[in-house]
């Protein structure tokens, strides 16, 4: 490498240790300037096993050195958009190394824990950054992740610690054959230590059931972790009463809705039938059978409205389910697209147990969205029906009494003009 690439990169190294001498909250006692160090030779040391070519080692240490400076200022979640735009604040001043900006983002947002690396910068970079997963030395890094999420006062992800740890191992995935091969055995025993640590904390608790991991094979042969969906009976029960209930009243809307079709169809098919014809000699009639006519069609509608289902596009994109943006589990969202894609997804998906189950819950809001606006419609045909038919029956009365009242009134002797 020429002295001013080894240059460029000792630079980076200078500025990126300065950020992290500069943070006071002492919270980063795992993504610390030791972590982002051990990612640094953890690339090198794979990137040397396939002779890359310099731009692409430059690239791979650029972004090693950046790609958790995020955790300074952002919370986890993010905090990879954050390292960009502090890598691309800080190459912009270094001249021709500046064109590699966009090339440093991609491999730094490769590390993100939901994307798919589209090339062998980036499976190094990914791998580079979960090394410990596969050494001895991963439950001291666990514990201090856990560690660190204490600090920060991120409650929500300490609960069912070891649960997660173990989802996210089963989740995981090394992509170079070079880490396949040195640290994939080690994985599974840490793996094992994990699910005997769960076993011994849950031995005791009957009322809770330990999924057991299992492996699915891809087109490719290879082996493909589902996710270990490591989840209490009680939330498992839950999510399915609360969908299975969510059919139930979505039938019963159906139901209603189709009782108030059936019987205003029949209403009007008398009014047309029959009514009609009267009117042409009773007149006074006229104005009831129009009302009652109005309520039974605006029943109708708003009935036909309530069940009307919603045109959706059936298609997604490869990018959405990498982000998590799309819902596999709502056919709307896929019956457009080809079975090999929807094949693809939904593995992706299983791969990923906060997705798997994320959709799951998504699926219960929009389907208890699609009920609310179904329930409001019939209870507003419903409320439209009651009032035309009480509107109707009070009409038709004071027409029949005006009509009667009419034609019952005095009459008068021809040629005298005195009544009897």
């Amino acid at each position: 490498m020429k002295a001013v690439q080894v240059d460029i990169l000792k630079q980076c190294e200078d500025y990126v240790s300065s950020l992290y001498e500069s943070d006071h909250n002492h919270n980063l006692v795992y993504h610390s300037i030791d972590h982002t160090r051990k990612v640094v030779d953890h690339v090198n040391e794979i990137a040397s096993h396939y002779e890359l070519e310099e731009k692409d080692i430059i690239v791979l240490n650029l972004a090693a050195w950046f790609h958790d400076t995020g955790h300074l200022y952002e919370d986890p979640i993010d905090h990879e958009k954050k390292s960009v735009k502090l890598m691309r604040d800080w190459i912009e001043t270094k001249d021709i190394y500046a064109a590699l900006a966009d090339e440093i983002e991609r491999t730094i947002m490769a590390t993100r824990i939901d994307s798919e690396p589209s090339n062998l910068r980036e499976q190094i970079i990914k791998d580079a950054d979960t090394y410990h997963f596969g050494t001895k030395d991963f439950k001291v890094f666990d514990k201090l992740m856990k560690k660190e999420m204490k600090l920060r006062n991120l409650d929500t992800i300490l609960m069912d610690w070891e649960k997660n740890t173990l989802a996210l191992l089963a989740h995981h995935q090394y992509y170079t054959d070079y880490c396949k091969n040195l640290l994939e055995e080690r994985k599974r025993k840490n793996m094992a230590k994990i699910k005997k640590r769960i076993n011994e904390i849950y031995a005791s608790n009957s009322s809770e059931t330990l999924i057991p991991e299992t492996k699915k094979s891809n087109e490719d042969g290879k082996d493909m972790n589902k996710p270990s969906g490591f989840i209490t009976k009680g939330i498992q029960t839950m999510l399915r009463l609360t969908s299975e209930n969510h059919m139930r009243l979505s039938d019963m809307a159906d139901n209603k809705a189709n009782i108030l079709i059936s019987v205003n169809a029949i209403i009007i098919s008398v009014i047309l039938s029959v009514l009609i014809r009267k009117i042409e000699v009773d007149r006074h009639l006229t104005i009831p059978t129009m009302i009652f006519l109005a309520s039974s069609l605006t029943t109708i509608v708003l009935a036909i409205l309530s069940t009307r289902p919603k045109i959706t596009t059936g298609n997604f994109t490869r990018d959405q389910v990498l982000n998590r943006q799309t819902n596999l589990l709502f056919f709307g969202n896929f019956h457009k697209v080809k079975l090999e894609e929807y094949k693809w997804g939904m593995s992706t998906m299983m791969r990923d147990p906060n997705y798997l189950y994320g959709s799951v819950v998504d699926d219960i809001y929009y389907l208890g969205q699609v009920l609310g606006r179904k329930y409001r419609l019939v209870r507003i045909a419903y409320n439209v029906f009651m009032i035309g038919i009480i509107t109707s029956a009070i009409a038709f009365i004071i027409a029949i009494m005006v009509n009667d009242a009419t034609a019952q009134g005095p009459k008068v002797i021809e040629g005298t003009g005195s009544p009897f």
